[in-house]
């Protein structure tokens, strides 16, 4: 993509935003209780700050840039990974959630080591740590460094630098109420921008007849033959539930909001609200590539799609506001990550293991102390990602989390459905099934690349087939395993969810099945 050039009134927005942004995490860390809480926010997080929380960390400038690409050149398909969310943030609010509030746990690792033991705890907080270090924090980076390397013509490790130092600030000073209340300003700012681009883009391409008419009928389909190189319907229908229960679920950087509510309630809600904000996805990220389609469909690079758009849509400052739009979502994303990083080390495995007796400044000290280290080795790991020749991020990144997704969805999935899965089942699966399910993806994506050898499945395909596989040998185990184990995981009385959330889940199942209907009879 080629340098973008701002002008003094795009300057001035950029840094009016830096201002307000760093205003907002100052009065964020005043308002945190002296020698309170890091990690959780004292409990205090309501249902709007769960919600753009929790999409705010899920949103990036990959996706946009991705998003807008894919629109380009598949139309609203890839909304699935979007719009079938909804099923899986269901699943955390009615399932996941009363276990994990009921149980009162800082982190998942802490949740399955009451399940399991201590050295299912250990592992899964080394496991966790990987999984932060290089899909949220180094591959977020990395597309994050490639914008900010168009504005400043620098190398990608100061680009990198840049972002952290924004981001480490409000995850050091006020711990995730910092991260969660400057969300709740980037989301709105956010929403604003990609709005009116589409917006602007509709009335330019001449409404939505017209943008219908510029662009082939397939690209307002959600399912696609079975055939189709890119989408197929059965791999979405199959392979998307692994992923979308780990991600949804069991993923400490997205569940840390809801472990952070002030009640059942308020994370149910929060989590109903996300749902409603993933709708959005589809409007503000994909439709502005289908409408770029129809206003340049000369465009020899996709991925451009979005900034070109911005560019030739919209005035001078409005291209400042979109950069720091994109900037704030980076800083969401790398802050709920690093803040996800310190916890999950300080609590499951500095205190639990070498300083139970810690108190709590000690305690946010080591909290801090992480979020430097980890900032400093996943600069090393983006630089390392930046070395790697022609590498397609948003098609690598969606089939990591393929090959990542397996072993933790299934030992998330049998550790709270099935009582009779044991500790050595959910060993294998996180050490044995996490071997194999990564060797297979290295298997697919670099030594026999799928590219070049069509016996591969889709990789969405092979997730569920890995899914499959570890949870046959995680009840081959259970059966077997005689070995009685501790379980000191209890949930307290799970309260029947409000009459309110019940109403607009109910209203949110409603409206996504509708969307279904109406874009797969289009």
């Amino acid at each position: 993509m080629q340098n973008i050039s701002l002008e003094s009134l795009d300057w001035t927005i950029l840094i009016s935003y830096f201002l307000i942004l760093l205003g907002i995490g100052i009065w964020a860390s005043l308002k945190r209780k002296k020698g309170s809480s890091l990690f959780l926010a004292e409990n205090s997080l309501g249902w709007h700050h769960i919600g753009f929380s929790m999409w705010g960390t899920n949103v990036g400038p990959s996706m946009l840039i991705a998003s807008a690409s894919a629109g380009f050149t598949t139309g609203i398909v890839s909304g699935n990974y979007a719009w079938y969310a909804f099923v899986f943030i269901c699943l955390l609010a009615f399932v996941f959630a009363p276990r994990y509030l009921g149980a009162k746990v800082t982190t998942l690792p802490e949740f399955m080591g009451r399940r399991f033991g201590q050295s299912t705890r250990n592992i899964l907080a080394w496991y966790t740590i990987v999984t932060i270090l290089i899909s949220w924090l180094a591959l977020t980076l990395f597309a994050g460094g490639i914008l900010i390397r168009q504005v400043f013509d620098i190398p990608m490790w100061q680009s990198a630098l840049i972002l952290l130092i924004i981001s480490a600030f409000f995850t050091m000073a006020g711990g995730l109420k910092a991260v969660a209340y400057t969300n709740v300003f980037q989301m709105l700012l956010l929403i604003f921008v990609s709005a009116t681009l589409t917006i602007v883009g509709l009335y330019k391409v001449g409404g939505v007849d017209g943008l219908v008419a510029a662009v082939p009928a397939d690209y307002w389909n959600l399912f696609r033959p079975n055939n189709d190189v890119d989408f197929p319907w059965l791999p979405i229908i199959l392979g998307y539930p692994i992923m979308g229960v780990w991600f949804w679920c069991t993923d400490q950087s997205m569940v840390q909001p809801v472990l952070a509510a002030k009640s059942l309630k308020q994370g149910q809600l929060g989590a109903n609200f996300t749902g409603w904000l993933k709708i959005l996805d589809v409007p503000l990220y994909i439709l502005p590539g289908i409408i770029c389609l129809a206003l340049f469909p000369t465009l020899q690079n996709p991925d451009e799609a979005y900034m070109t758009m911005v560019t030739n849509l919209f005035p001078i400052g409005m291209v400042g506001l979109v950069l720091a739009v994109l900037t704030a979502a980076l800083v969401s994303t790398i802050g709920s990550a690093l803040n996800a990083l310190s916890t999950v080390f300080t609590m499951d495995i500095y205190v639990k293991k070498y300083r139970p007796e810690a108190s709590t400044k000690e305690i946010i000290r080591i909290g801090q102390i992480v979020t430097v280290v980890g900032a400093l080795i996943s600069v090393i790991i983006t630089v390392a990602i930046d070395s790697i020749k022609g590498l397609n991020l948003f098609n690598v990144f969606q089939s990591v989390l393929g090959f990542i997704a397996p072993p933790m969805a299934a030992v998330f999935l049998f550790g709270v459905f099935w009582k009779r899965t044991t500790m050595r089942a959910a060993n294998f699966a996180l050490t044995a099934g996490t071997i194999f399910s990564i060797g297979v993806g290295i298997l697919y994506l670099w030594v026999f690349p799928a590219e070049q050898y069509d016996a591969w499945p889709h990789f969405m395909l092979l997730s569920f087939d890995l899914f499959i596989a570890i949870s046959l040998g995680m009840i081959i185990i259970s059966l077997m395993d005689k070995k009685p184990q501790g379980n000191t995981l209890s949930y307290g009385s799970i309260a029947k969810p409000a009459i309110s959330v019940l109403i607009l889940w109910g209203l949110l199942i409603l409206v996504m099945i509708g969307l279904y209907i109406f874009f797969n009879g289009y």
